[in-house]
């Protein structure tokens, strides 16, 4: 079918008329782009989508754009803005910044999922505990159990933690006597 001439008139289907807002956006932009690249030209285009989303690009950016429109800032023609001249300089600072932030968001993905497991195994520990009601909803009877398992609980930990130094003396125990052999 090929292109066709569009009739200018506003589109009335809203989902038609953002689908066309944001073609003819990007359009825009690219030209907007283009003409500052070809002709060192400093342009800035702010747009509002149909939902009231606001849409801009500048080169080289829209406030210094806008600041120089306001204060009528004229320069010689055939000058080069500073903007343009420290570029890759602002290049390697935002690389920089984007490694930064890259590294951030993992780290912060890997506590999320770091969260939602410790979230998981509390969930897991409290189906398999008798006491499976937040601190504060206990009753005193429930309570007086639950002191006597952690009791129980205290003397189980110190029992296996006789056992773990037992252990470790007889194992460190028959290491020197091995090196001692070997003397």
């Amino acid at each position: 079918m090929g292109r066709r001439k569009i009739e200018m008139k506003m589109v009335k289907d809203s989902g038609s008329r953002q689908v066309t807002f944001s073609k003819r956006r990007s359009g825009l932009f690219k030209k907007a782009n283009e003409l500052a690249t070809l002709c060192a030209a400093q342009v800035a285009i702010v747009v509002f989508s149909p939902g009231g989303k606001p849409y801009s690009f500048g080169h080289p950016s829209v406030e210094a754009v806008a600041e120089r429109f306001l204060t009528l800032n004229l320069r010689p023609r055939v000058s080069i803005p500073r903007q343009l001249v420290a570029q890759p300089q602002r290049e390697a600072k935002v690389e920089r910044l984007s490694r930064r932030l890259n590294a951030i968001l993992n780290k912060l993905q890997a506590e999320m999922k770091q969260g939602e497991m410790l979230d998981e195994a509390v969930k897991a520990a409290r189906k398999r505990s008798k006491f499976r009601k937040p601190i504060n909803e206990i009753n005193l009877y429930e309570l007086i159990e639950m002191r006597k398992a952690m009791g129980q609980l205290r003397e189980r930990v110190k029992q296996r933690m006789s056992e773990i130094e037992a252990s470790s003396s007889l194992l460190l125990l028959s290491k020197m006597a091995t090196k001692q052999a070997e003397s």
